[in-house]
């Protein structure tokens, strides 16, 4: 990565990663929503996003440029450096296929389209965890309300020249700790996830350090905190450390459309769990190239509704 220089334009570095990196499509899975106030996409094609970091607010844009084989990244703000420094392990420079097999047909075929897909990894614990406990047994369409009045309502305007990009930095854990209960059901946050994320945020230190451990620890001390289980656990642990073995158990989804994708049958938790023991180590890999195919079971029946007894 080229050094950095600062300026009225903020802290400006190039990096060029040695495959062909789909920028976007790595950073797709930060983005909660098409209405996710911390990530904006341009009309150049950059990547924004509105990122709380150890050292404070910080703005970071990324610009894929393919045809020069760079990513021209900028970022504003007091954590801008650290953002910069990361931006490697945020487009899976860190990922390890090794032990990796694709074996099965379905598999094989999503790797050939996709080569040059990897699982990226921010570090920042709570930025995973927090939109993982508000997407907790709801709806995405709800999930994605709560967590877009949550930023709007307790976060703050990201740094740097954003102009129009209308770009926010979430809250902070102190601040997410003092939102009084009332506000939390204004915006369509149940108390048992609002208790949730208080506890969350009052812990977030410890929590930080989950990035640094290994994966079965990591996942051990998140599933200690009351009110996560395994599949908040897995949510945070695949963007946050880029866990390749972070499948979603518990999912409303995940394990039907994997076992539809493989077998031609949907499954259940257990039923996925035995199918994907040949990929130990790499099953979060197998659901998210099932994911890039595309490949769902076919839906029948209504779709879950949201609820309507809460206020706002």
């Amino acid at each position: 990565m080229s050094a950095g220089e600062t300026g009225a334009d903020g802290l400006v570095r190039d990096w060029r990663p040695d495959w062909p990196c789909p920028a976007g499509q790595i950073l797709s899975v930060a983005r909660r929503g098409p209405g996710d106030p911390t990530y904006r996409i341009d009309a150049t094609g950059a990547h924004w996003r509105g990122v709380l970091t150890a050292e404070g607010p910080a703005t970071l844009r990324i610009r894929p440029m393919p045809r020069d084989g760079v990513i021209a990244a900028r970022a504003w703000g007091n954590g801008a450096e650290l953002l910069l420094d990361s931006l490697p392990a945020l487009l899976g420079a860190e990922d390890d296929w090794s032990g990796f097999e694709p074996r099965h047909p379905v598999l094989i075929e999503a790797h050939r389209r996709h080569p040059h897909w990897r699982i990226g990894r921010t570090g920042r614990v709570m930025e995973a965890l927090v939109p993982a406990i508000i997407e907790q047994k709801v709806t995405g369409q709800e999930a994605f309300l709560g967590f877009r009045r949550l930023v709007r309502r307790y976060g703050a305007r990201a740094p740097g020249p954003v102009g129009t990009q209308d770009l926010w930095v979430p809250p902070t854990p102190r601040e997410l700790a003092d939102v009084p209960s009332w506000d939390w059901l204004k915006m369509r946050i149940d108390p048992a996830r609002s208790r949730t994320l208080v506890s969350a945020a009052r812990v977030a230190a410890s929590l930080e350090r989950v990035s640094a451990v290994p994966s079965g620890e990591a996942d051990r001390r998140l599933r200690s905190l009351p009110g996560v289980g395994a599949w908040t656990s897995a949510e945070t642990r695949s963007r946050a450390l880029g866990d390749p073995d972070a499948v979603s158990f518990g999912d409303y989804h995940v394990a039907a459309d994997i076992g539809w994708a493989l077998t031609g049958t949907p499954l259940d938790d257990a039923g996925m769990a035995d199918l994907l023991q040949e990929w130990a180590g790499h099953r979060y890999r197998v659901q998210a190239l099932v994911g890039l195919a595309r490949l769902r079971r076919p839906r029948r029946g209504p779709r879950m509704a949201p609820r309507g007894h809460l206020p706002g």
